[in-house]
């Protein structure tokens, strides 16, 4: 391999020649060998940076013409688009597991911006710190870029996802209209309920998810951007931090101000934990749901067999003919994994010491990771899965009739200790609540017939 001499305040590193980096980032990539190759920073953050780096030079070219002139100003934005479209994800390389302000792999990004920039120039036009970071620090750019992230993750990605599963229940409940079966509380026979009513639990449980990530919004838009190291905004000019807010609210075609109060912005991660509960409210309804879809498709003889789902593959090795509900599981393993990076990002939002985060890459791993893992996977859900769901009508009509806990539509002729002799001798002697009933002297047969129709006690 060959590589080029560059150096830093330290001194002099060999790097790669044919990467884009610099001194900073292979002094990173060497000193911290963790997870390499499979925890890398967030492609998510690196496009994140990419906005916000091209925001900043078109901001301090307004507001610094003198330092940031037209020509670096042009440069800077060209490189940053190749930053932004992912054409240079090869040359950010950087983990996770490194300096808990995220400062290598904003010096990753003003490294690769500076040298692609003077490629693109074809001359030495640009520096990582006096162009690409000026009026900036890695204590208010990281922040920036997790926020970015997240509302783009969430807007772009986990909000479709949700309506997309959302609008194949309403379907269903439409397609579904008058089926009648048995509702079951504790796993236990209960009283009935529509297959509609049922569906549409699972598609408010949606909506509301979609209601709650919607409010962690307002919180996520606000910028740290223009705060630089400790909050004062040292080094940027008057006016930065609300001009270069609305460049990236131009570049992205989404709303993003400034934080009110630069100090919480760089050491408070609580808007990203307040958004996580979201998502980990989501995760929790998308195991419920898979866990009621996959426990209604049971059987296909032995178990409760009241829905059909799309037979996706072969479920087993050594058992033929067997079909598993693999969606579900998909979904439960992710509803796991979400809930297990709550845990990690309330953590790392706790350790704010003073006037910095320093466990953000961590938290903005995984938030991203859980907001990506949900997108995925619901639509996988919903295509594979929820958008093939058909009602076994005959197997519900019969669980339907064969419930004891019918019996409960008969408290207000023969009363509540009445119906519970009905329903045990029904079940002792494996016999009908009809013929209990008569048995007992409750009702006279015409009688039962009047009042007892279970399709009506939806």
């Amino acid at each position: 391999m060959e590589y080029r001499i560059e150096h830093d305040s330290m001194g002099e590193v060999r790097v790669p020649a044919d990467k884009l980096w610099g001194a900073q980032t292979e002094r990173s990539h060497e000193n911290f060998p963790i997870g390499v190759g499979l925890e890398t920073m967030p492609q998510e953050i690196i496009h994140a940076f990419g906005i916000l780096k091209k925001a900043s030079a078109l901001a301090n070219h307004a507001l610094k013409p003198e330092k940031m002139t037209d020509e670096k100003a042009k440069y800077i934005s060209n490189a940053c688009d190749e930053v932004i479209s992912g054409a240079l994800n090869e040359h950010f390389p950087l983990v996770v597991w490194q300096t808990g302000s995220g400062t290598q792999s904003n010096m990753n990004a003003n490294e690769v911006i500076a040298n692609r920039g003077n490629q693109l120039a074809g001359e030495k036009l640009l520096h990582p710190n006096d162009d690409i970071n000026m009026s900036q620090s890695s204590n208010d750019t990281y922040p920036t870029a997790m926020h970015i992230a997240a509302v783009i993750a969430i807007e772009d990605q986990v909000l479709p996802a949700i309506d997309a599963l959302a609008a194949t229940f309403l379907r269903l409940e439409k397609e579904n209209e008058g089926v009648v079966k048995s509702g079951r509380t504790h796993l236990q026979d209960a009283v009935p309920i529509s297959f509609p009513q049922e569906i549409s639990g699972w598609r408010a449980s949606l909506e509301r998810d979609r209601e709650m990530l919607t409010r962690a919004l307002p919180g996520l838009r606000e910028l740290a951007l223009g705060g630089t190291a400790v909050g004062t905004g040292l080094n940027a000019p008057k006016g930065f931090d609300t001009l270069v807010a609305q460049e990236i609210s131009n570049l992205t075609g989404k709303e993003f101000v400034t934080a009110p109060n630069k100090f919480h912005a760089l050491t408070s991660k609580d808007e990203i934990v307040f958004a996580h509960g979201a998502l980990k409210a989501l995760a929790a309804d998308m195991m419920k749901i898979a866990n009621d879809v996959r426990w209604l498709a049971s059987g296909p003889r032995d178990g409760l067999g009241e829905i059909f789902i799309p037979e996706n593959e072969p479920g087993s090795s050594i058992m033929p003919g067997k079909v598993n509900p693999t969606q579900c599981e998909a979904v439960t393993m992710v509803a796991v994994q979400v809930m297990g990076n709550d845990v990690a990002v309330g953590m790392a939002a706790s350790q704010g010491n003073f006037e910095l985060n320093v466990f953000m890459p961590v938290c903005a791993y995984n938030f991203l990771q859980s907001a990506r893992l949900l997108a995925q996977s619901i639509h996988s859900f919903n295509d594979r899965c929820a958008f093939g769901i058909t009602a076994n009508r005959e197997k519900m009509a019969h669980n339907l009739h064969n419930s004891l806990m019918l019996v409960t539509a008969l408290n207000p002729y023969i009363g509540y200790e009445n119906a519970v002799k009905t329903a045990k001798k029904a079940y002792a002697e494996n016999i009908s609540l009809k013929e209990a009933c008569v048995a007992l002297g409750f009702l006279t047969q015409e009688r039962f017939d009047e009042v007892f129709h279970p399709e009506q006690m939806v």
